[in-house]
């Protein structure tokens, strides 16, 4: 399976470039903001996010909302009561257990410490998890979302399991210097080509991918002759 992991990690960066980490949000902002995103695309969590901040500049003026008007300020992000809801119970969580608004102690706490403190809040799962570590502190976790657990079923890097149990196949496969290039292009390749109609005779994965040949049998001549 290392050769595997490894070949495909090579195709993915030669296909889209291998990315190299950067920081994109403070990792409470980075909590809120992978809240939004569940179920729906990066431009309506994006401008939910927008909204949110503009209207409370800080998170501590956020806890003095309703529910309500969280939601409606949110509204445009898709299932807004529920979104509402876990943000507000996350930000009142993390008030109760730190002296300030502030998640950045997390990057001094072992991995599993750090993880296990942002599962325990509502609403927050293993994928909500990761994306705060991976992106805000550059930490070796992996964040498995549907594009990522779909295109992993697909090339039998995984078997037919949950998504919180391919977070655990995939966090001891992937090299953890690559784990951030991984996760990208694996959410970009899941994205242009490896849809739910996948365009298989356009993948760089496919003289590799079990399920290739599936989709478009005539793959089969090409792996034949390779």
């Amino acid at each position: 399976m290392n050769d595997k992991i490894n070949k495909i990690i090579q195709l993915l960066n030669q296909e889209y470039g291998e990315k190299k980490w950067k920081k994109r949000y403070a990792p409470l902002d980075q909590l809120i903001q992978t809240i939004l995103s569940q179920n729906t695309n990066d431009k309506n969590s994006n401008a939910a996010f927008s909204n949110l901040k503009r209207k409370y500049p800080t998170w501590e003026r956020l806890l003095e909302a309703s529910e309500n008007d969280i939601a409606e300020t949110i509204r445009l992000g898709g299932l807004a009561n529920i979104k509402a809801k876990r943000i507000k119970e996350a930000i009142f969580a993390i008030k109760e257990e730190r002296p300030e608004l502030d998640l950045t102690y997390l990057k001094k706490l072992p991995q599993e410490e750090a993880l296990s403190f942002l599962t325990a809040l509502k609403g927050v799962g293993p994928k909500t998890a990761a994306c705060v570590l991976l992106f805000s502190f550059g930490k070796p976790v992996l964040p498995v979302d549907t594009h990522i657990h779909r295109v992993s079923k697909r090339i039998s890097l995984i078997g037919n399991v949950d998504r919180l149990k391919a977070h655990e196949i995939l966090q001891q496969m992937v090299p953890e210097e690559q784990i951030y290039s991984f996760h990208i292009n694996m959410i970009e390749h899941g994205r242009r080509i490896c849809k739910t109609k996948p365009k298989c005779p356009d993948c760089v994965l496919n003289l590799i991918c079990e399920s290739a040949t599936y989709f478009y049998p005539e793959i089969k001549i090409l792996k034949t002759k390779k």
